[in-house]
This record gives structure tokens, sequence and C-alpha cells, in this order.
């Protein structure tokens, strides 16, 4: 057991501890191995080793929390607490899997497995996102974009770099609309944004995954959901962005605010949009090729991580795609 001490010096303790210790309660509750008791700005901890390092983070990052916003809510308690969890899941060494780790490292999934950026591809979005705050991932399905652009998102977050995520499409795919899909408005859209749930529940537990969606510390919603808003301290991500018109892509540039990144992904290859619609992704390499802190990344049949004939299959559509444009 080991005993450890916590003083509060830069906030008022009741932020801290919450009104009649209701933060505490909380923490306390959630390390039941652990014993926490605070007198003044004094916050005494025993317990097992590592609770006590996690419990001291955790009143570290709840003071600077309140030092900065001036105030704390028992959403941001929660998400401390939740993503302090989340690291310790991922660290779990996991006996039944391979250990060894091929490609460039983003982080783990819930279950242990690392996530890696496998291709040169990847890896160039990885150098890009790093170095940009806004980078667009352009080439075929399989190649991994989406899951590569989702799991920069969620090691953002859980290394507090952003305080949400947020992860939007464009609801135009193979000519439906809205208003012809049957259900209220979730069942209309759920399967729009499926594949940006299918990619976080790889990287977060459920009960972690259904807390940040409550709690709006994770957001997935349509396009059309982003107009007039400002979205500041975040990860936000446009998915299969070859659907979005002109208009439609300025739009969702323009929300981008103070500590944001953003990834805007898309196949200029599958485009959905009606008839002599032009796609904004198309347009958008023009319009914003020489301004820096913008990154183009361009994927290819190389980069494609699904079942291999995917790549046999892109392949032989470039080819016949030529053959046509040659003759017209």
């Amino acid at each position: 057991m080991s005993k450890e001490t916590y003083q509060i010096e830069d906030v008022e303790p009741v932020l801290i501890l919450g009104f009649q210790d209701n933060y505490l309660k909380k923490i306390d509750k959630a390390y039941p191995d652990s014993k926490i008791t605070a007198r003044g700005n004094t916050i005494k901890i025993s317990g097992p080793k590592e609770d006590c390092k996690e419990l001291l983070d955790i009143f570290n990052e709840l003071e600077r929390m309140a030092l900065r916003n001036e105030d704390l809510t028992e959403s941001d308690l929660e998400t401390v607490l939740a993503l302090k969890h989340s690291d310790r899941e991922s660290e779990k060494p996991n006996p039944l899997r391979d250990t060894r780790v091929t490609g460039d490292f983003i982080l783990n999934t819930h279950t242990g497995d690392a996530i890696t950026a496998k291709t040169p591809g990847q890896k160039r979005i990885l150098k890009a996102a790093a170095a940009n705050d806004i980078v667009f991932t352009i080439g075929p399905a399989g190649t991994g974009k989406t899951y590569t652009s989702v799991a920069l998102a969620v090691k953002a977050l859980k290394e507090r770099k952003v305080k949400k995520i947020v992860l939007a499409r464009p609801a135009v795919e193979a000519g439906e609309t809205l208003g012809f899909l049957p259900g209220d408005l979730r069942e209309k859209i759920d399967p729009y944004l499926r594949p940006l749930y299918d990619a976080l529940e790889d990287m977060i537990e459920y009960d972690r995954l259904e807390m940040h969606l409550a709690k709006n510390s994770i957001e997935i919603a349509p396009l059309a959901y982003m107009r007039g808003r400002t979205l500041n301290n975040a990860f936000v991500i446009l998915d299969e962005a070859q659907n979005t018109t002109n208009m439609q892509m300025k739009m969702f540039l323009t929300r981008i605010g103070f500590n944001s990144k953003a990834i805007i992904t898309g196949d200029i290859t599958q485009t959905d949009l009606p008839h002599k619609q032009k796609s904004g992704l198309i347009s958008i390499q023009k319009i914003l090729k020489d301004i820096d802190g913008i990154s183009f990344v361009y994927l290819d049949e190389k980069d494609v991580v699904r079942h291999k004939l995917v790549r046999d299959i892109i392949e032989a559509y470039d080819k016949y795609e030529n053959k046509k444009n040659k003759k017209s």
C-alpha cells in the first residue's frame, strides 16, 4: 500500500471536490481499493501504488481544467475518469495476442491490439496530420483513410490535446435521400454513419464510447448538422467528402475553430452526387493547393489493406476508365 498527498494550490478546493464533496465521492467510488480524504486544500490518498499514481494525475488534471476554465463541471470530471480508465485498459498486456508491432504505432484498441499505419500512404497521413491543421486524404476504397483518421482523433482525445471528436458524413449515397428511408431521424441517418461507429467501437470500449456519445465529447452527425457552428478544441473528420458540393465543402471548412484539427477523406472516383453537380473534393484540390497549414495526401491501390481482390478490382476499374477516356 502507498500513501500520497495532493495540495490544491491554484483554485478554490470546492471546484475540485464539488459541492458537499460530491466530486470527491465520485472519484472515491471509481477507485474502491483506495481511500481518499480531504481537509482544506489537502487531499490524502492511500491504496495500491498504481491507483495512487493515477489519482495524483486525476487531481492535477482537474486543477488544470478548473484553472483554465474557471469552473469544473460533472461532465469534465467524468471525462477525466473515463480517459484515465481507458488508458489503464489499453496498457494491460494480453498474453493471447501477438505483441509484435508492424508499422508506425498510433494507439491500442480497447482489447490491447496495436493500431498502426502500415502502408506508405497511411504513414503520410500521420506525418501530414502532425505538421498541418487541415489534411485531405484522397484515395480508393480499402486504403484505411477513415480508420487511420479516426485513430488519430481518438489518440488526440485520449492525450487531451482536444476536448471532443466530431465525425461528419454527407447523407448522400447511391441516389437515396433521407426522406425515402424508413424510421425516425436516428434510424434514417445511422446507415450513413455506421462505418464511423464501427471504427470507434474497435478503439473504445462500448460503455466508454456510449458515455462519450452521451456527453458529446464524441459526436457523429450528418454534414448538414455542422451548419452555423464553430468547432473549437476539436478533432474534426469529414468522411466520404467526394459527396459534398462546393458550398458544403466551404461550409464545413469554415466551421473549424481554435486549437482544432480536421481530416477530410474521400474517393473522387466514387461520387454519388446528382448528375452535373461537381464534387467539392475535386474542386478543393485547386482552391487550397498553395495554403500553408493544409496538406493533401494521395493514396492508391498499393495502400489497400482489405482482401487482396480489392486491389485487383481497383486496378481493373482504373484500366477500364482509362481505356474509356482514351476512346472519348
